[in-house]
């Protein structure tokens, strides 16, 4: 996931490097002499620019946003939550800085809430940026899963 416009551009410099490895692999005739271990090559070569493009346009989606209108950032499960208040920080367009200006925290705490994908905040300060940034959930649906909760506890 792309989280800010240093790492946006890196993302465009290596998404233009595997395109042009995609269309170095399509027009060399003689690495087609062996098409098995061609194809895996340039199969992978192509996964890394649908993965970059992917990442580019969610970026570019969120940053182009309207501020007039909310904006939906789909949550699959809860793991993906730290994603989503990065997204939303970038579709209301506050950097870091401002964000811990609203919470009243040093923005080197932020920072690092960003890095870690929020692992060292704890589920208050979650919550404080949730309201700071206006994040509202539509609606959830919990499943518990007995057969992952089993296979936890026989493990331990």
């Amino acid at each position: 996931m792309i989280k800010n416009e240093q790492q946006y551009q890196h993302t465009l410099d290596w998404f233009r490097r595997f395109e042009q490895s995609v269309a170095e692999f399509d027009s060399n005739e003689s690495l087609k002499d062996e098409p098995v271990r061609w194809q895996l090559h340039r199969d992978s070569y192509q996964s890394q620019v649908d993965e970059l493009k992917s990442e580019i346009a969610e970026y570019e989606r969120l940053v182009k946003c309207n501020n007039t209108q909310p904006i939906q950032i789909k949550v699959d499960t809860l793991n993906k939550l730290p994603d989503a208040l990065i997204k939303a920080r970038i579709a209301a367009k506050i950097s870091q800085q401002e964000l811990a200006q609203i919470l009243g925290i040093d923005p080197e705490r932020v920072k690092q809430y960003e890095d870690t994908d929020y692992q060292c905040a704890s589920f208050v300060e979650i919550l404080e940026v949730s309201t700071a940034l206006g994040v509202e959930f539509e609606t959830a649906a919990i499943r518990v899963d007995f057969q992952e909760i089993e296979a936890l506890t026989v493990d331990s």
